[in-house]
């Protein structure tokens, strides 16, 4: 028997017109993000636009473009605009529409800040569908590669070393053109052109290094607080005691740059930092404090240190900034990058239970250490020795067992499911807002998960 076919027509037209609710099925991701947008407070960037000129694209639309291009991993402005053309889910977020990538990309620098004021909204909705309530909180941090190469990076002995051979090659210019009837120059050299090419690389490299010293100067600054820092320490300890503290004694930090501190010519607030595959790229330290029930993100920020020691405490703050109706956050999971005494004691300060490992533990150990009670806390113990204790029981252990399987995850989804390794924008600020314009569709995502599952 012959096989018949269905018809492949392209040619009919649709006898009434299409809408574009009939292009998606229910509870389609893009169906979830324009119901998110529609419930945000956009009042802070619809007042922005000053009336005139050309009629602009509604900015709830641009911004659903926005956070299901980042759900979905189309981030360049280009690919936005080109999807709202290919894709059916783009073309009912756009309802039919297509703005450029300039009116893409202007819209996401111009509000990066404001979007930045949706996190917490957000948040507010997750809440109100009875999908958060805070308890656990786990912080990670992940590197996250800047839009820089590291091959643009200058250290401070290069630098110096051109600034000298460039300087000399102005002054033989400069002899040269006082001499110009006397001594013969190469055709085709223009020594204007050529002093002012010197000129402005000089101008390069001397905002270089004027970068690179304040940095250091910076870091002695903290180095100078942690060394006073220990030095107290031994001392108090070597009073309380009555002995001399053991170990090295800790040494003063050195003023100024070394040879090998270094600056990035294409963004300057980037640093190069060590990643998890091996080697170094120019980077921005990515946090997040994840809640580990629901696996939403309640607290985000970046940072150029390389070390996430520091970081704590700001995710402290912005956990404190959180509304009351989110509920309270009681305990705090962390590794051992986070580990400090001043960290603890900042957890405690907060009214939380601090779960910070001390240090790397041991894989495959035996069932018997696994569930081995420690013995007695002693009454005299002081903050960092309780929560050790704490870690060591079987209860204790099973908290911070938690924290592998929340912010992990998290970072695996943002970076190989949503696809989000590197930042489109430069610069600290845009980078912020861009880390928190990516956990927001991570969110949503998420939301949409729990929604449907």
């Amino acid at each position: 028997m012959k096989p018949t076919f269905i018809e492949v027509d392209r040619e009919t037209l649709y006898l009434l017109p299409p809408s574009v609710q009939d292009w998606l099925p229910k509870g389609h991701l893009a169906r979830f993000v324009v119901d998110v947008v529609d419930q945000l407070d956009l009042r802070s960037l619809k007042v922005s636009y000053a009336g005139r000129g050309s009629q602009p694209y509604n900015p709830s639309m641009l911004l659903t473009l926005l956070f299901y291009g980042y759900a979905t991993g189309v981030f360049s402005s280009r690919k936005l605009e080109r999807s709202t053309y290919d894709s059916v889910a783009f073309r009912y977020i756009a309802a039919n529409t297509h703005p450029d990538h300039d009116t893409i990309a202007t819209f996401r620098k111009r509000f990066l800040k404001e979007l930045s004021g949706l996190f917490v909204q957000i948040l507010l909705i997750a809440h109100q569908a009875k999908l958060l309530k805070l308890g656990s909180v786990s912080l990670d941090g992940t590197k996250v590669k800047a839009n820089a190469s590291k091959h643009k990076a200058l250290s401070y002995e290069h630098a110096s070393k051109l600034e000298m051979q460039l300087k000399s090659e102005v002054a033989e210019l400069l002899s040269k053109a006082a001499a110009a009837d006397k001594v013969d120059i190469p055709d085709g050299m223009s020594i204007p052109e050529e002093l002012e090419r010197r000129e402005e690389r000089l101008s390069i490299i001397a905002a270089a290094k004027t970068a690179i010293e304040r940095r250091a100067a910076e870091r002695h600054t903290r180095e100078q607080a942690a060394y006073e820092e220990k030095v107290a320490a031994r001392a108090k300890k070597s009073e309380e005691t009555g002995k001399k503290a053991r170990g090295k004694e800790p040494k003063p930090p050195t003023p100024g740059p070394t040879p090998k501190d270094q600056v990035n010519l294409t963004d300057e607030e980037s640093r190069i930092m060590p990643v998890s595959s091996g080697g170094f790229e120019q980077c921005y330290n990515a946090q997040a404090a994840v809640d580990t029930v629901s696996k939403l993100i309640v607290a985000a920020h970046i940072t150029q240190q390389a070390n996430d020691r520091q970081e704590l405490e700001p995710t402290l703050k912005n956990l404190a900034a959180l509304p009351e109706e989110l509920g309270t956050a009681t305990e705090f999971l962390a590794d051992s990058g986070y580990f400090s005494e001043t960290n603890v004691n900042a957890c405690e300060a907060a009214k939380l239970t601090p779960y910070i490992a001390v240090d790397r533990q041991s894989h495959n150990q035996s069932p018997w250490d696994r569930f081995k009670e420690p013995p007695p806390l002693p009454n005299d113990a002081d903050s960092v020795a309780t929560m050790k204790h704490r870690l060591k029981t079987t209860a204790g252990k099973a908290v911070y067992a938690l924290r592998k399987v929340t912010s992990e995850p998290v970072f695996g989804i943002i970076k190989a499911v949503m696809g989000f390794r590197g930042f489109m924008l430069r610069g600290k600020e845009a980078a912020t807002g861009e880390w928190n314009l990516a956990c927001m569709a991570y969110n949503i995502k998420r939301m949409h998960a729990l929604t449907i599952a």
